[in-house]
């Protein structure tokens, strides 16, 4: 039998991560190998791949955000099922690889976030967060060490449970002579700033607000469902901005917080989209339009949280983009705009395939907390001490 205490011993462990985002399109799964620990980490990608949730389980995923038709029974199933299909992608991406799972030393699952309650100023509810995707499922099946839930440490020490990738994002991307930022444009957008020759305390990090989120919610409704996001941005090249609209959304109270801050579809999700679609209706333009406008709304609030955080103290050398907004161009073409004259790059530009970054990260994680090293970053989350992330399930 696979043990944890086995995992300390080895230099060299190859190990899945596995990542089901805000969006909720499916399963990344990244196999890594990885080599040492904290500081002295490397890693080499062997394969990764997207496994995406077919209509019926996407819709029960969504019914899951909303408290009016979320139910307790389902949750409990859900959690059970989605722990099986990211068994059964681990098991796909081993078998594609030539690879047996005897040869699979560890698995670290994200899971898949139902709900967030961060703490917040004058806040009614306990800070909380939730993942489901049984970790137990997912050892059983695969016969592999699994650890999972990598944030609620992080909260139950008063932190936002999020960004927790930016401890990653030092150990693979710090530099001695350059300050970078690494901008992720998942469903909600988030930002890792690393300074010249940083050490971790160093590191600066938050959700910077929307990513596609509204903008895959709006282009599902606007095309009945036909579409579940827009493609290298064509719907809002279609579209026109509307001002009004514009600045009306840049008044959001998120933007204005003093970071550590986390945000997601609770604040950024369909409920938005739908309310942009009746203020576009009562503003007399069309659909396209307000996609066009939230698509401008999305890079605005980006560049928004460098201008009133960032670039007031720090020389940014570059910026590399992942997640799935680096597909967007018409996205990518206002952010380079609004960025001009610091380089925007996507992170496949520095080795890491843009789609797989955030499933490598957990890998990494998992293989931390086997070490018992700290990932989270109480500078960037809040929280009133460092932690060693995530649960252990053995095989």
């Amino acid at each position: 039998m696979k043990s944890f205490c086995k995992l300390l011993k080895k230099q060299t462990k190859k190990v899945i991560g596995l990542m089901s985002g805000t969006s909720a399109d499916g399963v990344d799964v990244a196999l890594v190998e990885i080599r040492g620990h904290g500081l002295s980490t490397q890693i080499e990608l062997i394969t990764f791949d997207t496994f995406p949730f077919d209509a019926e389980i996407r819709t029960r995923i969504f019914n899951l955000f909303h408290p009016e038709t979320s139910r307790v029974d389902e949750i409990c199933e859900m959690n059970f099922l989605i722990g099986e299909l990211f068994a059964q992608a681990s098991l796909t991406l081993v078998e594609r690889a030539q690879l047996c799972t005897d040869d699979i030393d560890l698995i670290g699952s994200h899971g898949q976030t139902i709900y967030h309650l961060p703490p917040q100023e004058g806040m009614l509810h306990i800070p909380s967060t939730l993942q489901i995707g049984e970790p137990a499922v997912i050892a059983h099946r695969t016969g592999i060490p699994t650890i999972a839930d990598f944030r609620v440490a992080d909260v139950a020490a008063g932190g936002q449970g999020a960004p927790i990738v930016p401890y990653v994002d030092f150990l693979l991307f710090r530099r001695a002579d350059e300050t970078i930022a690494l901008q992720n444009i998942g469903g909600i957008s988030n930002v890792t700033l690393i300074p010249a020759g940083a050490n971790a305390r160093d590191v600066i990090a938050s959700d910077t607000g929307p990513g596609n989120m509204i903008i895959d919610a709006l282009v599902e409704i606007v095309t009945d469902g036909t579409q579940r996001y827009d493609p290298s941005g064509q719907f809002a090249a279609q579209g026109k901005i509307c001002e009004s609209l514009l600045t009306e959304w840049l008044r959001h109270p998120f933007l204005a917080i003093k970071p550590p801050k986390t945000t997601g579809r609770e604040v950024f999700g369909a409920q938005f989209a739908r309310q942009a679609l009746k203020q576009g209706e009562a503003a007399g333009v069309s659909p396209f339009d307000v996609i066009a406008t939230i698509t401008e709304f999305t890079a605005q609030t980006i560049f928004d949280y460098y201008d009133r955080f960032l670039l007031p103290n720090h020389c940014i050398h570059t910026i590399y983009i992942s997640g799935g907004g680096v597909h967007n161009m018409t996205l990518m073409q206002r952010l380079k705009s609004l960025f001009h004259p610091i380089p925007l790059r996507s992170i496949d530009s520095d080795g890491m395939p843009s789609d797989a970054k955030e499933a490598v990260a957990f890998a990494i994680l998992a293989n931390e907390a086997v070490h018992a090293n700290p990932t989270n970053l109480p500078q960037v989350t809040g929280a009133s001490l460092p932690k060693v992330l995530g649960k252990f399930v053995p095989a």
